[in-house]
């Protein structure tokens, strides 16, 4: 992936903002890129049907229809839900060349990229991210009402 230029996120708030509106362990995923512990986290093996949003804003990011299991201990997903809702950035944090992956709308970090694993999944892309950077908002239930 090469870094390209992203446009300026369309929500930008002081870290001050941030911490008032996001518990410490989500600002610290969020805003200070931090990584929750592998198998912890609230999404890593939810099979529910709906879409995931940033938590810091709402954005949608990701759908049920691309998660897969990687047993990785995070969530996984094989692609973004669209074209330009995530954002990439080279990162050479902890002794490794990885690829960062982060909100288009806001910036926050979600988690990383990892490609050529050899999983079986139509992009072999492996989007790991953290739940505590994600809200899962159920697809609609029987009755036709959201579960928004």
């Amino acid at each position: 992936m090469n870094d390209l230029p992203a446009p300026e996120p369309r929500i930008n708030k002081s870290d001050d903002e941030w911490k008032r509106e996001l518990s410490p362990a989500e600002f610290q995923v969020l805003r200070r890129a931090g990584t929750e512990r592998p198998f912890t986290g609230e999404y890593w093996d939810t099979r529910t049907e709906g879409v995931y949003a940033c938590r810091a804003c709402g954005a949608e990011l990701f759908t049920s229809r691309e998660k897969f299991d990687a047993h990785c201990g995070w969530p996984a997903f094989f692609a973004p839900l669209a074209e330009g809702s995530v954002r990439y950035l080279r990162d050479e944090s902890m002794g490794m060349v990885r690829i960062e992956v982060r909100c288009t709308a806001c910036d926050s970090h979600l988690g990383h990229l990892f490609e050529g694993e050899g999983y079986a999944t139509p992009t072999d892309q492996r989007f790991c991210i953290n739940s505590l950077s994600l809200t899962l908002r159920p697809a609609a239930d029987d009755d036709g009402a959201s579960a928004h």
